[in-house]
């Protein structure tokens, strides 16, 4: 197996419109805490998690900001940067020390489809604690997944240039590739990949404690009066459960649980029919997928590609 230079997942930036609002429902609703709050800017995180944050909201435009990933030292950030230099990857800025919420060191590039990515190290870890049992607020972030009009050139570049490696693919009825999962450690999948019409967030997942926790945030959620989109259901790829709402903004979002660890010297990908109900929900209990379903998970087309964020 090549060597992996990016060790895992760490957060999410999203630009919003209803930047208040927003901030209020995720940290009100979802569950995360402000850990940094400026005027049409703040970083929040999850109890659970060391990371200094696991989500940014900037008030702008809709769009997705960028996405962070960490290595797992400085030497194999510049073995990276010097590979993507290497690779023709579009720099946004060289490796620096960051001023973000945990500081760190990093730089920032454009994905292929114009998508900002951010690789960082040695940033100062935050005080976490254990989630206590049937409290029903998020570990960690668990995925992001990425609406693409490209699906195969999408997904190829993550395993060119990152080494990410696919675990399991949905396929239509005829062998159609629909989604990839993409996995950059032993968690199924960090990044996954759908075919859509446009490029675009299809949804930001979450992880709970468990079950239990999982259940009554999806009721605390609801309670709300806040959307459910699908669910409550576990799929196949990956083994996860799921629970997909609507945030004030029009992202989905989701919170699951049991995400699988593989064992990577065994691991086969398998590609999963998605017009057998078990691929989609093994319990059977979320409604089946439909067009509505699918195209609220399209979201809006993401005008902030090729862009920087300014922060």
């Amino acid at each position: 197996m090549t060597e992996r230079l990016v060790s895992h997942l760490r957060y999410a930036a999203l630009a919003v419109p209803n930047f208040e609002e927003e901030k209020n429902f995720f940290i009100k609703h979802w569950g995360l805490t402000a850990v940094q709050s400026d005027e049409g800017l703040v970083h929040l995180a999850a109890e659970g998690s060391p990371e200094p944050f696991i989500l940014r909201l900037r008030d702008d435009e809709k769009r997705i900001d960028l996405v962070g990933m960490a290595t797992k030292n400085r030497r194999d950030l510049h073995k990276l940067a010097d590979k993507l230099h290497a690779e023709n990857v579009t720099f946004i800025h060289e490796p620096q020390e960051l001023t973000q919420p945990g500081g760190g060191y990093g730089f920032r590039v454009f994905d292929g489809d114009g998508r900002v990515l951010e690789f960082s190290t040695d940033y100062e870890l935050r005080a976490s604690r254990k989630i206590r049992e049937r409290e029903p607020i998020p570990v960690k972030l668990s995925h992001v997944v990425f609406n693409s009009a490209d699906l195969a050139g999408s997904a190829q570049w993550y395993i060119d240039h990152l080494d990410f490696t696919i675990s399991d693919s949905l396929v239509t009825p005829t062998d159609v590739d629909l989604m990839h999962f993409l996995r950059c450690n032993r968690n199924h999948h960090s990044i996954a990949i759908a075919q859509g019409p446009h490029h675009s967030l299809h949804h930001l997942s979450f992880e709970m404690r468990g079950i239990e926790e999982w259940m009554r945030g999806s009721g605390k959620i609801l309670r709300a009066g806040t959307r459910m989109i699908w669910g409550p259901g576990r799929h196949n790829a990956g083994d996860n459960t799921f629970a997909y709402f609507l945030s004030p903004a029009g992202n989905t979002i989701e919170y699951t649980t049991e995400l699988a660890v593989l064992d990577e010297d065994t691991w086969h990908p398998s590609r999963m029919d998605t017009s057998l109900m078990s691929t989609q929900d093994q319990w059977g209990t979320a409604a089946e997928m439909s067009e509505l379903v699918a195209r609220e998970s399209f979201n809006d087309i993401d005008e902030g590609l090729f862009v920087a964020p300014p922060v």
